[in-house]
């Protein structure tokens, strides 16, 4: 601390917790205390939140990145970068999905998103006592970037696909709850999920693979809510694959 601190991937993990905030502030916004009705919450900003969500993994990928191909990891971007987790990937989605779907259902709801922040931050805590510098492909555990991806991508794919399926509303708590513990116990548990940090872009490639990227980011900007639904789910369970086969 003497020597000072790394500023610009210090910077990306501040954003990182921005996003992490504002996820919590738009959750809080979301709640329709107008009508009455305990389910009824504000579409517009429930979408925020999550949004603000995945932008907070972003900024988690890159001040990684950046601290590496710089050189200026340090204990205290580790410390600084696991707090900023905590807030976005923990606290936030548990929020975002209690608001959503759990508050009517009292404690069952609020036990379920407590369930959420304990796991990861159990999983972060673990991360940093085992982490020891070197370069890894598997992380022990679901990690919490692609913990709270699940729960956002969810909420995302279901405004825009399942909110006006006939009587499909009724079982958005089952859902939620099912989701919220399935991934709040894979974070804590041993299974090993792939890292995507190890691709580097730095090395050339073959033609065909920029065609590949294009076609793929088209898709994305084309059908977002599903794209990122798929890709984040479909990590998932590859993983999931992987860790039992």
């Amino acid at each position: 601390m003497r020597r000072g601190i790394f500023i610009l991937p210090s910077l990306f993990t501040t954003g990182n917790a921005l996003c992490g905030f504002y996820a919590i502030i738009a959750s809080i916004n979301a709640i329709n205390i107008t009508t009455g009705n305990v389910f009824s919450v504000d579409r517009k900003w429930i979408l925020r939140s999550a949004i603000a969500i995945i932008l907070g993994a972003f900024f988690d990928g890159l001040d990684g990145r950046v601290a590496r191909s710089t050189k200026t990891t340090s204990r205290f971007g580790l410390e600084f970068d696991s707090l900023a987790d905590l807030l976005t990937f923990g606290v936030a989605p548990a929020i975002l999905v209690y608001v959503w779907a759990l508050r009517p259902y009292g404690k069952i709801g609020w036990v379920a998103a407590f369930l959420y922040v304990i796991c990861t931050a159990l999983r972060l805590a673990r991360f940093n006592v085992q982490a020891t510098g070197k370069k890894s492909n598997y992380f022990i555990g679901l990690p919490s970037p692609a913990a709270a991806s699940l729960i956002a991508t969810l909420v995302i794919f279901y405004f825009s696909y399942w909110e006006s399926t006939e009587g499909f509303f009724r079982y958005r708590a089952i859902i939620s709850v099912v989701a919220v513990y399935v991934v709040a116990l894979f974070m804590v548990s041993t299974f090993k999920f792939r890292s995507l940090g190890g691709i580097d872009f730095s090395r050339s490639k073959p033609f065909n693979v920029l065609i590949g990227i294009i076609l793929f980011l088209f898709l994305i900007l084309m059908k977002p809510s599903l794209m990122f639904f798929v890709i984040c789910w479909g990590y998932f369970f590859v993983a999931l694959c992987e860790g039992i086969y």
